[in-house]
């Protein structure tokens, strides 16, 4: 970019500025200075005049960075000299009035929604701290919607809080369909053919005008696509813009006409208040129009793109941002480019940091959230130093000289009964992102990164290959999480690049890259290992086949691959993420790997230590453990110490190709804390079973089945019901309950595959048992303690990660607990933990404790009881692993809160139509949240709004318990009865409440006729709902519609006994109490002696 003279011309392209000599003095002399998107001038006149307004940054700051000498330059406004104003705000900078500012958060983790936003709570905090200002673009679509409310309902105003980042105005435009509409039309920008609906009336009209199925239907002010679709019929479409418009907080929807097989790409655009703008990244969806862009494959930068096509989104990004009015920070700008001819359509804009934001940051190395953060606060972007380079601004636009992919994780195994299509609506449970310096590269280290059980795109024996043809196409034209392969088995076929792409509509660009991965596979079947050459080699792992494929295509071993690739020195190189394209030296060491001849890494003879993070987010592994790797890399980072990289699995052959050494051996790695061997102990049952036995330990009668006949002879012994899982799990995958012989050979046919080589796990059931969860730190000199107790408020027998959970436990006997605190301790000591361990224990109603299992690693609870305790664990956990001791870190005793901490989670049942809304033992929630009081009842209370349950404090609550939770039910009516609760209930539960006196109104079951209770839900008659499953197949089915006609009208949801009653309790406190806004910080007294040795938990958590 330059300063724009007249007469001259700016080429967008390579942003390079020619001026008319005519126009400069005699004295100055135009050269080039060596830059990919600059051109200075070596001399500058004394003065110039300057005829256009905008001064764009860059060769600003290249000059002055290089030494250039542009001199003073005047404008309308005043003269501009380089020197002195350049890195000091000119006639903008940082604020200085602004001493505190809010910056909202996002929520839970939901599929790619928050919870409901909570306006009341954040006005109570805003009229306690009082802060100067809001920071809502950070917290993506929760953030923005509670952002509108405060200042729509004058709240903002009334405590003098002004809005940076995106003032409100900008905000709706951008939100509002209907006037993000009108604003493209004034820059004659197209969007779909669409109309705005707030009823189904409208929304009916509409479609009639449009006239043509499919239609899109796109609600206002939600994120992941929330409550929208695509309707092939009036039916769906009814059903989708109801859906919609309850899921909008305007209740507005936009229906659009399909750009179904239109290509779709998104811009990062960054702007500052002097107006510059600046493009981060551009990113193509290789999934076309109709897939949510968080579930689709995605490329950055775009691939398919011609540079005009690309300069006019470039310039129709520019464009959109002012006329949106974002004066600062990011936003995300969607387009559908017609593959036929080039139209571009606008489809929205998102006026904040968003998902494609984190992708973007990853990808080119420029952190948009930090950038925006300052930027609100009054920054320009040639004030801020590019953290890579440290010798150039942020106003330089990112420039990458390799390819990222992005592949979304899906999770539908966990949800029987729904549908794996991908529609407008995200589902996507998380995602792996790789590196490479091709999109062939870079795309199978992606499909190896998912930990799916692929080495990589091909190779393999898929199920795929077993479809038949009419199978296969289906699976090419309808969006599923297994397209993909469904790809691949297609080409395997001998199906043609064309009739690929006029079935899925995918760009034959990416058809073609991939087709010659299926070429390079054949060659290679075609050959020995023996036979392939260095080059071969070299050629095919360049374009990212990992050794297994190999192995697979030449019918070898991995071993085998790997002996003879290292023999011929085919390592790969280490490249730098520097922002430029190589184009200026990075000093943050982000590296990815890649078969390169030049390597561009650094290596030390220091040591060093490898943390190995969880790889991409899923249901039973999500953020928890991410958040226990961040705290490890913060507690034993040293300045300049630090070096990040991009890797895909397997990491043996990382340590492999590096020839890692340490004090053992050459090639081999000393694992920290606690060892391998312990962690399998902890792991193999057979192991396991004997060290509670030497410990006296005891545990659930159960065994081991390695074949059909094992499991039924071990239900014959111990009873029915029991719980069967596989060993090595995550989550609770494949875990269930079973109560007969049936159940259990139908279980081991269609659950798992139970061999020898894969036992299957089988301990009794305990019925109303409370579980327990106990996270502990031990050092390595034998000193344990427990960082927190838990006691989970569903019986055992739902999954902990679907639990909601207290600390301290607020019903076990201490007799319990002293128990459970020596059996932790000597289970820490004899396994030789040095780290963290989670165990986990059930307490049966006769007060006898059994253990249900123990891992000798870190827990998804860790963060909660950081937050709860006020130290931070696994900070705590990396430092005894180094060599100090608990005693060093003022850490020797459980710390044992005044306050009551429950954590609640958080289900996306909504996202996954047609899937039963029950806790059981598999793990489905995405996300927790943290609910604080001196109460208990306050507490779970405020965890329960978190998680998007807004409680009720009047009206009829229904209820309907099987046989098993009846014993419970006088106690559970009386609660809501004496509470002011209408009770509504269907034949069976309403007999039991008639003989214990309770007033109660009966009403049909869905198979019984109608009136039924399903009618109540719809007509708002019911504001909460107590149901259990039931075994009677027409009750069960009666049970899973009201569930999910409940779950779409938003009637808040119970399932078991204990949340019953802790709901109960919770809404007679919210009654009688107001809450309290206390800051997480004043919950703890951490004296200066402790800080000494401590981070404080104002700081750690």
């Amino acid at each position: 970019m330059g300063i724009c003279m007249s007469p001259c011309e700016c080429f967008a392209s390579s942003s390079i500025l020619a001026c008319s000599r005519a126009t400069l003095p005699k004295s100055s002399v135009p050269i080039f200075v060596y830059s990919k998107r600059l051109i200075g001038l070596k001399k500058a006149p004394s003065l110039l005049t300057l005829r256009s307004l905008r001064l764009r940054p860059s060769p600003l700051a290249t000059a002055a960075k290089n030494g250039g000498g542009i001199g003073p330059v005047r404008c309308e406004h005043g003269v501009f000299d380089a020197k002195s104003d350049l890195g000091n705000g000119s006639s903008v900078g940082k604020r200085t009035d602004l001493k505190k500012i809010m910056i909202l958060g996002a929520g839970p983790i939901v599929i790619g929604q928050a919870c409901e936003f909570d306006y009341s709570g954040l006005k109570l905090v805003l009229e306690k701290e009082r802060p100067d200002a809001i920071l809502p673009t950070m917290g993506g679509q929760t953030a923005l919607n509670l952002a509108v409310a405060l200042a729509e309902r004058g709240v903002l105003e009334r405590f003098g809080v002004e809005l940076i980042g995106a003032k409100l105005g900008a905000i709706k435009k951008a939100e509002d369909r209907d006037l993000f509409k009108q604003a493209m039309e004034n820059i004659g920008i197209k969007t779909p053919p669409s109309g705005i609906g707030t009823t189904l009336e409208e929304c009916f009209d509409i479609a009639n005008k449009i006239g043509e199925f499919p239609l899109i239907i796109r609600p206002a002010f939600t994120l992941g696509g929330a409550g929208g679709g695509i309707a092939y019929n009036r039916e769906e479409f009814e059903s989708i813009c109801k859906s919609g418009l309850a899921a909008s907080v305007k209740s507005q929807v936009l229906v659009e006409k399909s750009l179904l097989g239109w290509k779709e790409y998104e811009l990062e655009v960054m702007r500052d208040l002097a107006d510059n703008v600046v493009i981060i990244c551009s990113i193509e969806n290789i999934d076309p129009m109709g897939v949510h862009t968080g579930d689709s494959i995605t490329v950055a930068p775009a691939q398919t793109l011609t540079d005009k096509e690309y300069q006019r989104l470039r310039d129709y990004s520019i464009a959109i941002i002012r006329e949106i009015g974002v004066e600062c920070g990011g936003s995300n700008v969607q387009f559908a480019v017609n593959p036929v001819d080039g139209e571009v359509m606008v489809i929205e804009m998102n006026p904040r940091v968003s998902r494609s934001s984190a992708l973007a940051s990853k990808a080119t190395g420029f952190p948009i959230a930090k950038m925006a953060a300052k930027l609100s606060v009054g920054y320009t972007l040639d004030q801020i130093p590019n953290d890579i380079t440290r010798k150039t601004p942020a106003s330089f636009e990112p420039s990458i000289d390799y390819v990222v992919t992005k592949i979304p994780r899906f999770a539908f195994e966990k949800f029987p009964g729904s549908q794996p299509i991908l529609t407008t609506q995200m589902k996507s449970v998380g995602e792996a992102m790789a590196l490479g310096r091709t999109f062939q590269e870079s795309f199978q280290k992606a499909v190896r990164s998912l930990e799916s059980g692929y080495s990589g795109w091909g190779c393999a024996q898929i199920k795929e290959l077993d479809w038949d043809l009419d199978q296969l196409k289906y699976n090419l034209r309808v969006p599923n999480p297994d397209r993909m392969h469904a790809v691949y088995a297609a080409m395997k076929r001998g199906m043609k690049v064309d009739e690929i792409h006029d079935i899925s509509f995918i760009d034959k660009w990416f058809l073609t890259q991939l087709k010659e991965l299926v070429d390079v596979e054949n060659y290679l079947s075609a050959q020995t290992l023996s036979g392939l050459s260095k080059d071969d080699l070299f050629e095919v792992k360049k374009r990212g086949f990992s050794d297994n494929q190999i192995a697979f295509a030449t019918k070898s071993s991995e071993q085998d691959v790997r002996s003879k690739r290292l023999s011929l020195g085919v390592i790969p190189a280490y490249k730098r993420v520097d922002t430029c394209a190589a184009e200026f030296e990075a000093n943050t060491p982000y590296m990815y790997s890649s078969y390169d001849y030049e390597c561009e890494s650094s290596p030390t003879n220091r040591k060093k230590i490898l943390i190995l993070g969880g790889g991409p987010n899923r249901i039973g592994q999500g953020i928890e453990f991410d958040y226990c790797c961040c705290h490890t890399s913060f507690a034993l980072q040293r300045p300049s110490s630090f070096r990040f990289l991009k890797l895909a699995l397997p990491i043996q052959k990382y340590l492999d190709d590096q020839k890692l050494a340490c004090a053992s051996g050459a090639g081999t790695v000393r694992i920290w804390g606690t060892s391998p061997d312990s962690i399998d102990a902890a792991e193999d049952r057979e192991r396991f079973n004997a060290i509670l036995k030497e410990l006296e330990i005891e545990q659930p009668r159960g065994g081991i089945a390695k074949s059909e006949a094992d499991a039924l002879t071990i239900t014959a012994e111990i009873g029915y019901p029991v719980v069967v899982r596989p060993s090595y799990v995550l989550g609770g995958r494949a875990m269930e309950i079973v109560y007969s012989d049936e159940m259990l050979v139908k279980y081991l046919e269609t659950a798992v595959e139970v061999d020898p080589e894969r036992p299957v796990l089988i301990d009794k059931y305990l019925s109303d048992a409370i579980e327990i969860d106990v996270d502990a730190l031990a050092d390595l000199h034998g000193n344990v303690v427990i960082g927190g107790i838990m006691e989970h408020i569903e019986q055992a027998g739902v999954h902990s990660g679907d639990s909601a959970c207290s600390l301290p436990t607020k019903t076990v006997p201490s007799s319990c607990l002293e128990t459970i605190r020596s059996w932790t301790t000597k289970l820490a000591k004899r396994l030789n933990v040095c780290g963290l361990m989670n165990c986990q224990y059930a307490i049966a109603a006769s007060g006898e404790v059994f253990l249900l299992e123990a891992n000798p690693r870190a827990s998804r609870t860790v963060p909660f009881v950081s937050k709860a305790i006020g130290h931070p664990l696994a900070k705590y956990a990396s430092l005894v692993m180094s060599g100090r001791s608990l005693y060093e870190l003022g850490f020797t005793k459980e710390v044992i809160p005044r306050h009551v901490s429950v954590k609640e989670a958080v289900l996306p049942f909504e996202k996954f139509q047609g899937c039963d809304v029950l806790l059981g033992p598999e793990m489905r929630s995405t996300g927790e949240v943290m609910g604080i009081d001196f109460e208990f009842s306050l507490a779970f209370a405020k965890a329960q709004i978190s998680a998007g349950q807004i409680l009720p404090e009047s009206g009829t609550v229904f209820l309907s318990l099987n046989d098993l939770t009846k014993p419970h039910l006088a106690n559970i009516a009386r609660a809501f009865c004496t509470l002011g609760f209408k009770i509504v209930a269907t034949s069976g539960t309403a007999h039991v409440l008639e003989l214990e006196k309770i007033p109660v109104e009966r009403v049909l079951k869905m198979h019984e006729g109608q009136p039924h209770a399903g009618d109540m839900i719809v007509n708002k008659e019911i504001q909460l709902m107590v149901i259990t499953s039931s075994g009677d197949e027409l009750d069960q089915s009666d049970g899973r519609q009201l569930r999910r006609l409940a779950l779409g009208y938003k009637v808040p949801i119970i399932t078991t006994v204990a949340g019953a009653l802790a709901t109960a309790d919770a809404i007679k406190s919210m009654k009688h109490r107001n809450v309290k806004m206390t800051a997480l910080q004043d919950f703890f007294d951490v004296s200066e002696k402790t800080q000494q040795t401590l981070q404080p938990a104002s700081s750690s958590l």
